[in-house]
């Protein structure tokens, strides 16, 4: 990653979204924008649950959170796969 990219999480059905909520709040003590890339109903389902509970843990600081929601397209072994880009942003 160089520097003017935004970190990029992958995120999982199995995702444990506290987890994630803490490192997507810690990126964006860094960063202005954290990028969330999800596969799949569950995978959607547990990354917004994670951007819900960031907006919690990073209130305290004066920081509120927005997501622009976004489709990407990933090259795999079976061809290409739709994802869904989670844009979160700090205002």
């Amino acid at each position: 990653m160089t520097d003017n990219e935004e970190p990029l999480f992958r995120v999982s059905s199995t995702a444990n979204p506290q987890s994630t909520a803490s490192a997507i709040a810690h990126a964006l003590y860094e960063s202005p924008e954290v990028n969330i890339r999800a596969v799949g109903a569950g995978a959607i389902n547990q990354a917004l649950k994670a951007i819900i509970i960031a907006r919690g843990y990073v209130a305290p600081r004066g920081m509120d959170l927005y997501v622009i929601p976004g489709f990407v397209t990933i090259k795999s072994r079976d061809g290409d796969i739709s994802a869904v880009l989670l844009k979160v942003k700090v205002s």
